[in-house]
């Protein structure tokens, strides 16, 4: 069977795929040539270096993200945008030191920035408060999936880590601890992702009282 011709897509699809199982600082023209079964040098046919890769690979990323309407709703739109936000980064954890950090955006990039801050402030935000939101929100998503990712646990053996943990530790020195592990963490059901929800929601009151207090 013929191999697919090589593109700019086929390339930026198999340096994520490298990514999402080595990171991205492990990803190097040569590993990626040998997963595509071409030379290191045929990949600059369709990208110029490692850092229009990168740029590639970060825009592909965005474009997993649904965009807000900004004739909706401001919270309608965000709330959800957020939580697919966290569902696309959990897929591609080495994304998240990228995300703000590129000196070329792509499109996808663009179109995000753009249409989140138009959603802000046709619902009311001044730049300011709009640009003061962004951070506030982009810095919660991020920060929330890599202490996800960094937990010591899933969804499958928390009761069990927690469990464990509990026994290394004197409770009556450390009550609230014990107690937040018993009650909290270790009943049924209990999913350290849902957590998310409920600090999103919470900011995005915060937000909303900004907004109307300034009028």
């Amino acid at each position: 069977m013929a191999r697919a011709a090589l593109t700019r897509q086929r390339v930026v699809e198999a340096a994520i795929g490298l990514a999402d199982a080595t990171g991205a600082e492990a990803l190097s023209m040569r590993k990626l040539g040998e997963s595509l079964g071409v030379e290191a040098m045929s990949l600059y046919n369709h990208v110029r270096n490692k850092e229009d890769l990168l740029d590639a690979m970060v825009d592909a990323v965005y474009a997993e993200i649904p965009l807000p309407d900004p004739a909706g709703g401001w919270r309608d739109e965000l709330r959800p945008r957020y939580l697919a936000t966290r569902e696309v980064l959990l897929r591609h954890r080495w994304a998240i030191p990228l995300m703000e950090s590129r000196a070329m955006p792509g499109a996808a990039n663009l179109a995000h920035h753009e249409a989140l801050l138009a959603c802000l402030r046709a619902n009311g935000f001044s730049l300011t408060q709009a640009a003061h939101a962004y951070s506030v929100l982009d810095g919660y998503v991020y920060g929330f999936v890599l202490t996800e990712k960094a937990l010591p646990f899933d969804g499958d053996d928390v009761a069990e880590v927690a469990q464990a943990m509990l026994a290394q530790f004197p409770v009556d020195r450390f009550p609230n601890l014990a107690a937040m592990a018993s009650e909290h963490v270790m009943q049924p059901g209990y999913d350290y992702g849902d957590e998310f929800g409920w600090g999103l929601d919470l900011i995005l009151d915060g937000l909303e009282r900004a907004r109307r207090d300034a009028g």
